[in-house]
């Protein structure tokens, strides 16, 4: 699987976990939706910033985006 792909989904998943839209959530990392929804799709490369902030609204350790593997869908880990 493509890293970008793998980003995508984790952030999907616990965007999903913490009950937010892609609107909500790229409002609270000072975002774009559709670079959110690009992101989730694999369709975009994410800077590290970006992924930061993305974890920071999350309120998710930045190592939890970038997991490769089967991730339970929590905002706990």
């Amino acid at each position: 699987m493509r890293w970008r792909a793998i980003v995508g989904q984790n952030v999907k998943a616990c965007r999903l976990a913490a009950g937010l839209s892609q609107e909500e959530l790229a409002h609270r990392a000072g975002l774009t939706p559709s670079y959110v929804g690009q992101v989730e799709r694999g369709a975009r490369n994410v800077g590290i910033e970006a992924l930061g902030a993305m974890a920071d609204a999350l309120s998710v350790p930045l190592t939890r985006l970038v997991q490769h593997g089967q991730l339970p869908v929590s905002n706990s880990i």
